[in-house]
């Protein structure tokens, strides 16, 4: 049992981690994004739909491109056309919603026979992610530069850095980590379902804001939601100490400390202070 709750853990909190450090590398420059969520389905839609036509890897780099446009798509909206960073967030989940829906159903991806991706190295990669990401941004000047453009867009201009630039290149990455989160439910599902993503988006924002803006911290509070919902799979219907929690319970424990958190009631992280600012 301890070894199938570790295993399950981690194959949960793949797709969260790669989210979380997606919104990590927008959010560090600067730029809100909420729409991970929708950034998350259209790369699971885009890899369901592609890969009986191309194989595995050609669908995951087809689906990386879709979201990498789609985040650009934010970008320019925030940063060209200054429009509300939350609402252009929303604009990218209710596009993706919609346009996955349609092209899914063209497609007929949810009976698609999808080739297996490779579940292992996604979860290996994802393990190491938010230490890659920590030692970028400690020790390059790409990282300091995007620290600095999301703590303050004024003195970076002054220091002469570009933050549309900065930020430009952040949200690449944001559609780059949070299309691999999208790619690896289609691993395990081996096909397309409208409400596959089911919140996981936003249960990586809520992770990144618990761990303060900061990967290891962040990492930490995925491999936290992922237990969470190992244990809905692991005790859903049975006894725990003694007590029957109802199935309902063990199915809301993840999305209630979502909650929870995005509330700022499990302690408030260092917000960057050039948040939503351009």
């Amino acid at each position: 049992m301890p070894n199938v709750l570790v295993s399950q853990t981690l194959a949960l909190s793949t797709p969260l981690l790669f989210a979380a450090m997606g919104g990590y590398a927008s959010e560090r420059s600067g730029v809100v994004n909420i729409g991970l969520e929708g950034l998350m389905l259209t790369a699971a839609c885009a890899a369901a739909v592609a890969a009986p036509h191309y194989g595995p890897y050609a669908a995951v780099a087809i689906a990386l491109a879709v979201t990498v446009l789609l985040s650009l798509l934010h970008w320019l909206a925030t940063q060209v056309y200054r429009i509300d960073h939350v609402i252009s967030g929303m604009a990218v989940n209710l596009l993706a919603a919609g346009g996955t829906n349609f092209v899914a159903s063209l497609a007929n991806a949810a009976s698609s026979d999808v080739p297996h991706l490779p579940v292992v190295g996604y979860e290996g990669v994802a393990l190491g992610l938010p230490f890659v990401v920590f030692l970028y941004v400690r020790a390059t000047r790409g990282g300091l530069r995007l620290v600095a453009t999301g703590a303050d867009p004024d003195k970076a201009r002054l220091a002469g850095l570009v933050p549309e630039r900065v930020r430009l290149a952040a949200l690449i990455a944001t559609g780059l980590f949070a299309g691999l989160g999208g790619t690896m439910l289609v691993a395990y599902t081996e096909g397309f379902t409208n409400d596959m993503v089911a919140g996981r988006g936003y249960i990586a924002l809520a992770a990144l804001v618990l761990g303060g803006w900061r990967p290891l911290p962040t990492l930490v509070a995925c491999l936290a939601f992922g237990l969470m919902s190992a244990l809905r799979i692991q005790y859903a219907g049975g006894t725990v100490l003694g007590v029957s929690p109802p199935s309902e319970f063990w199915a809301a424990l993840p999305y209630l400390a979502t909650v929870v958190a995005l509330a700022g009631l499990l302690g408030r992280g260092r917000v960057p202070a050039g948040l939503g600012k351009s």
